[in-house]
């Protein structure tokens, strides 16, 4: 929200209350408190009249500083609140004439005592990070409707580029942008967002979170190109800067905060085939395209069935449509016979038709207005209300029809939808300020929804697919993005979200596989399931068509089994990268500048990606198979070809439809696992360490079971072409190495 008119000119229809000066402190143990006028105070009458700010800054944890800014202290705030995990640790307060400073571990807050000189600098480890300065801090009031905003703003630096904010379609970086963390229906080619979270970080060694579900609006070097600033409605405003030595501790501090991503099961993993949106199905539709993916071999783990599972108009009843699945646990039996898992569809909208809309109503399950009516809407389900996820009564009842489908057969979820959610005129059972509800309501349904499939299923069996979020949202994965459009650009939208959602905190994600609306060319098709499958979690998954392969030529079906089977096979490292992502909130489809901070041509890259820590991948986003990538600096290995390339440069090559981009980075070793049908087997057995472009020294790598815990440990010793091996694994496997383009098997 844009609150001047270029740098000098205040709108006119506010009112501002800036932090001024340094007027006195408050020290307890834990924590500092200092009053800032909005005057300068050069004698004791300027003391009369505000306004006054109230700064306090606290330590959530190590290297973590909490600023909370207050106006009006008698204002009654209502929750809800995001669910943080504090580590509380004890300042380091100094103070002296000029300056007072409060350090949590290497971060450091200076704030000035200089008359008309308000400034707090944030530093760590002898260098600056960023500063609230002149005109940062502020109450303003908007005098048409008495509506107060509080804002800060942090300076940013020459070079200094923006990241994260949740699933963003807008230019990866986003200096220049206005982001407002307001979830709605948007689609990918829209600056609306499903996914929207209150934190940023940037290239310079820290992150910022604004600690309110409400709405924040972020201007990002929009309104004043030096700063980002943002704000939100209200009288007092909290946010913590967070210090990392590297963009990945950021996240892990970020993450130890808000968070860790629950580890999914590793079957999720594999290939999943839904039934897609508006078509028409029945068990027999859903026979043969099952049968097809059997016919082509193409390794399938996962059928989901989409909304129409349950009779139109009726969602949600939780009740199969009895015209075309008249038996369906025996229908659910059969399939699961064949080795799959089984998604359905939900959404926490109970439309009028469905016969729990009356029993919701009665027992005032459902969201309701301020006169005691049902909220109602027919924009999705005629007459639909929503869950009230604030009621524990009612979120017992829906998580009963729940587990009528889990005892049936099912395994998992796609919660879908979750911000189309009123804020004017309702009401929430617990007392809940609705607009604070718009986007933590997805929190509050994926987190009923995580919790049963746990609690039903076990830890390390929960799996959903969550389409909106905000901070937190991590913990239940894994999130979906879309909508998307079947064409190239929105290929790479969806890319560009992907990258931020990760950089946010997010560890696991997954797309529609040629995309949600219309019906993509058999060439993007092609490229897509490239790109789909290397990712963390791969859906295919459309609007009005079905999205099986053999649809779109019979090379797709090659293409699509190529891809599948290498996925397979690169489980031993996927699922490697999916722990650190469970354990440090490290994506495991990452940006490039998270793993290389130090390389500035890595910042911008928004066409490519690190699939873990060691794999570059570059979808082909064109029809002629044309792609552009960089390459930081080494000799990286091409794991389709072998061919080896010399980095710190930009690449450009063409691609046939059996190949894009995958690049290993120098000094890797690289577990591919000896299964390439299933994404859930032994990884240790028959497994292949193919080490590329090794230094001399040591290498170490682990590799997990299928719950995460650690199976076997292996060090291998390089010296020039001679590589041994010291493992505690009893499980047979291979060593090949790597080298100026040739292969060494050694074992």
């Amino acid at each position: 929200m844009k609150f001047t008119n270029g740098y000098w000119m205040l709108k006119p229809e506010f009112d501002f209350g800036f932090a001024v000066e340094y007027y006195r402190s408050k020290i307890t143990k834990d924590r500092v408190e200092i009053l800032c006028p909005g005057v300068s105070i050069r004698e004791r009458g300027d003391t009369l009249s505000g306004p006054v700010l109230t700064v306090a800054f606290s330590a959530p944890m190590e290297n973590v500083l909490r600023v909370n800014i207050r106006h009006f202290t008698g204002v009654q705030e209502q929750g809800p609140e995001y669910e943080l995990t504090e580590e509380p640790v004890k300042p380091l307060i100094e103070e002296n004439e000029q300056e007072l400073t409060i350090q949590s571990g290497k971060l450091t807050a200076t704030v000035s005592k200089a008359q008309r000189g308000w400034s707090v600098v944030y530093s760590a480890d002898g260098k600056r990070l960023t500063e609230s300065g002149y005109r940062g801090m502020a109450r303003a009031l908007h005098k048409p409707t008495g509506k107060s905003y509080m804002i800060d703003s942090l300076y940013l630096d020459v070079g200094e580029k923006v990241y994260g904010f949740g699933e963003r379609f807008t230019p990866y970086v986003k200096n220049g942008q206005v982001v407002e963390c307001w979830n709605e229906d948007g689609g990918t080619a829209s600056e609306i967002s499903y996914k929207t979270v209150p934190f940023y970080m940037t290239n310079r060694g820290y992150g910022v979170f604004v600690e309110t579900p409400g709405d924040v609006s972020f201007e990002v070097a929009s309104e004043k190109v030096e700063r980002v600033q943002f704000s939100h409605p209200g009288e007092s405003l909290t946010y913590d800067i967070i210090y990392g030595e590297t963009p990945k501790a950021i996240l892990d501090r970020y993450t130890a905060l808000t968070g860790r991503p629950a580890l999914p099961p590793a079957w999720s993993f594999g290939l999943w085939l839904t039934t897609s949106f508006t078509t028409s199905y029945d068990e027999a539709t859903v026979t043969k395209l099952i049968d097809g993916m059997e016919k082509y071999q193409i390794p399938l783990n996962v059928f989901h069935f989409d909304c129409f599972w349950m009779k139109g108009y009726n969602w949600c009843d939780f009740e199969w449509d009895p015209d075309t699945f008249p038996d369906p646990r025996a229908m659910l039996k059969r399939l699961k016979s064949r080795g799959l898992h089984i998604c359905v569809w939900i959404n926490p909208y109970i439309a009028q038709a469905s016969p729990l809309f009356a029993e919701g109503m009665e027992k005032g399950y459902l969201i309701t207005k301020e006169n005691g009516d049902v909220w109602q809407s027919d924009l999705w389900q005629p007459g639909m209300g929503i869950l009230d996820v604030t009621n524990p009564e009612a979120k017992a009842w829906f998580c009963g029809h729940l587990k009528r489908l889990l005892d049936m057969g099912v395994d998992c979820f796609k919660t879908d939808f979750g911000e189309r959610i009123p804020v004017r005129g309702v009401k929430y059972f617990d007392g809940s300020d609705p607009v604070k509800m718009h986007n933590y309501f997805s929190y509050l349904y994926n987190q009923m929804v995580f919790e049963l499939l746990e609690q039903e299923r076990g830890k390390g069996e929960a799996m959903l697919f969550a389409r909106s979020a905000t901070a937190g949202g991590q913990k239940f994965p894994v999130h979906w993005g879309g909508d998307n459009s079947a064409c190239y650009v929105s290929m790479a939208e969806t890319l560009r979200a992907g990258l931020s959602l990760g950089q946010s905190g997010f560890g696991f994600w997954s797309h529609d596989i040629s995309g949600f609306e219309k019906t993509a060319p058999a060439d993007v098709y092609k490229r897509w399931c490239a790109f789909g499958m290397l990712s963390s979690h791969s859906r295919l998954h459309g609007s009005g068509s079905y999205r099986v392969p053999w649809l779109f030529g019979e090379e797709s079906c090659v293409v699509l089994k190529e891809f599948v089977n290498l996925k397979c096979r690169l489980m031993p490292y996927i699922f490697n990268a999916a722990v650190e992502a469970h354990e440090h909130g490290v994506p495991v489809l990452r940006a490039m500048m998270l793993e290389f901070p130090d390389d500035i041509a890595a910042e911008p890259c928004d066409t490519q990606y690190m699939l873990g820590g060691s794999l570059l991948v570059a979808p082909v986003f064109h029809e002629d198979g044309h792609v552009d990538y960089y390459l930081p600096e080494g000799r990286w290995t091409s794991l389709l070809n072998g061919q080896v390339t010399e980095g710190g440069r930009w690449v450009r090559e063409t691609h046939d439809f059996h190949s894009l981009p995958l690049m290993v980075r120098p000094n890797t070793v690289l577990p591919m696992g000896a299964c390439e049908t299933q994404a859930d087997y032994d990884y240790t057995d028959g497994v292949t360490l193919h080490v590329y472009e090794p230094e001399d020294g040591e290498l170490t790598l682990t590799i997990p079971d299928t719950k995460g815990n650690v199976d076997a440990c292996y060090t291998l010793t390089v010296h020039g072409d001679d590589v041994t091996v010291e493992t505690d694994s009893r499980k047979p496997y291979h060593v090949v190495l790597h080298r100026s383009g040739s292969t060494i098997s050694l074992a």
